[in-house]
């Protein structure tokens, strides 16, 4: 939009926004989803240097269950068109690439048949009024840029970009492809020599697409205003231990005394090591003589324990110079093995097995509803095999089954 552009050397051209209020205008942008450079290049048969701006997005998702998001996500595209349009009619060549988030074509989704309104999609609908027709539609005609992939593959299938992580889909190339290189028609007939995908790449659920051009890049004579090396933290000059800090409140600053969590056993854990025969309701004598406060000794705080090398000894604690009697151990028989094992599996039954689907005969997985609604919480057992078409027998089938109530 330009309203959140402060340097001199801004690529400009913002096209006409009339039909953008200034206050949608800031709300489009504040989302951070465009990052627009300038290049110059130089074409190896003419031999001259033409500009060309690359418009790198994230474009909005439209969230079923947040309406405002899919106009939020038209006017975006919108947006996009005007900025696009005006660069280009200013005499630069232009590049729209990145996560466009509407697949364009039939032939880009691994299954437009489930969905009734396919072509009604109102951002398929924009797509075809952005972009110029590769196969069909004459020179002249249709929008301004071109899909530079079916531009080489007009009718390459199950070629993704795009798949879910949840459902294991990239294992059935379960997918769709919206992750874009467009460019502006003359640029896309006379520079490029090739654009592909890779879906061989893993690391997210997108996958890198890429294209060349003839043309070279021409050096530019300084770094944009916007380049790492101007930030204040990059710029060479020594920075005051000052700028690190904060300012903050005196009370703030206090060390807080830290007492036990609520509940937390942790200072009865400290008296029961210290004193194994005190008990949490106090100490109840094994002997019924007066009590007494204890006799505290230089060597050993009071209420330590004092430890024999007797493996019957337990403990032993000095009172008005008397001893109180000794407590001691009597042995028991030791556990056979594996009763102790035995006896917690024949309590802790564990939960029971899934079931198994009804086509593969593979145990199912448990999962979760979390959309809102009446099963909001509930669980349910599925085919554990990832998403895929219904025509492949190694994607996962349509068992469904409702988690029984314990």
């Amino acid at each position: 939009t330009g309203l959140l552009t402060s340097h001199e050397a801004a690529v400009g051209c913002y096209g006409d926004q009339a039909e953008f209020c200034r206050e949608e205008l800031q709300l489009l942008d504040n989302e951070g989803r465009a990052v627009i450079t300038q290049h110059k290049v130089s074409h190896s048969c003419e031999g001259k240097e033409k500009a060309i701006a690359v418009i790198n997005v994230y474009c909005p998702r439209a969230d079923p269950e947040k309406p405002e998001r899919k106009q939020f996500k038209l006017q975006f595209y919108k947006l996009l068109q005007c900025r696009a349009e005006a660069i280009l009619k200013d005499g630069s060549h232009v590049i729209v690439l990145g996560d466009i988030n509407t697949s364009h074509q039939r032939i880009d989704h691994c299954d437009p048949s489930d969905n009734e309104d396919f072509d009604e999609n109102p951002g398929r609908k924009w797509l075809k009024l952005f972009l110029h027709g590769v196969t069909s539609t004459p020179p002249g005609h249709g929008g301004k840029f071109v899909d530079t992939f079916r531009y080489f593959h007009p009718t390459r299938a199950n070629a993704f970009t795009c798949w879910s992580t949840l459902t294991g889909a990239r294992q059935t190339n379960y997918g769709t492809r919206i992750d874009y290189i467009f460019a502006d028609h003359r640029l896309a007939s006379e520079q490029f020599v090739a654009a592909d995908i890779m879906p061989e790449v893993e690391g997210s659920d997108h996958c890198p697409v890429w294209g060349q051009l003839s043309c070279s890049l021409v050096p530019s004579t300084k770094p944009p205003p916007l380049c790492t090396r101007y930030l204040p933290e990059f710029a060479g000059k020594q920075q005051k231990l000052s700028h690190f800090f904060v300012k903050a409140e005196q009370n703030s600053s206090l060390p807080e005394h830290r007492n036990p969590l609520p509940g937390s056993q942790e200072e009865e854990e400290k008296r029961e090591n210290l004193n194994p025969t005190a008990q949490k309701s106090g100490q109840k004598r094994l002997s019924k003589q007066p009590q007494q406060p204890p006799r505290t000794s230089p060597s050993r705080p009071a209420g330590d324990t004092k430890l024999h090398n007797s493996p019957q000894l337990l403990s032993s604690a000095e009172e008005n110079g008397q001893q109180t009697p000794i407590t001691r151990l009597t042995p028991q028989p030791a556990a056979k093995k594996g009763s102790s094992s035995g006896f917690w599996k024949s309590v802790l039954h564990g939960p029971p097995p899934p079931p198994s689907c009804k086509v593969h005969k593979e145990p199912c997985v448990l999962r979760t509803v979390k959309k809102d609604g009446p099963n909001m919480g509930r669980q349910f057992f599925v085919c554990a095999r990832p998403q895929g078409h219904a025509s492949n027998p190694d994607a996962r089938c349509n068992f469904f089954e409702w988690q029984r109530k314990s």
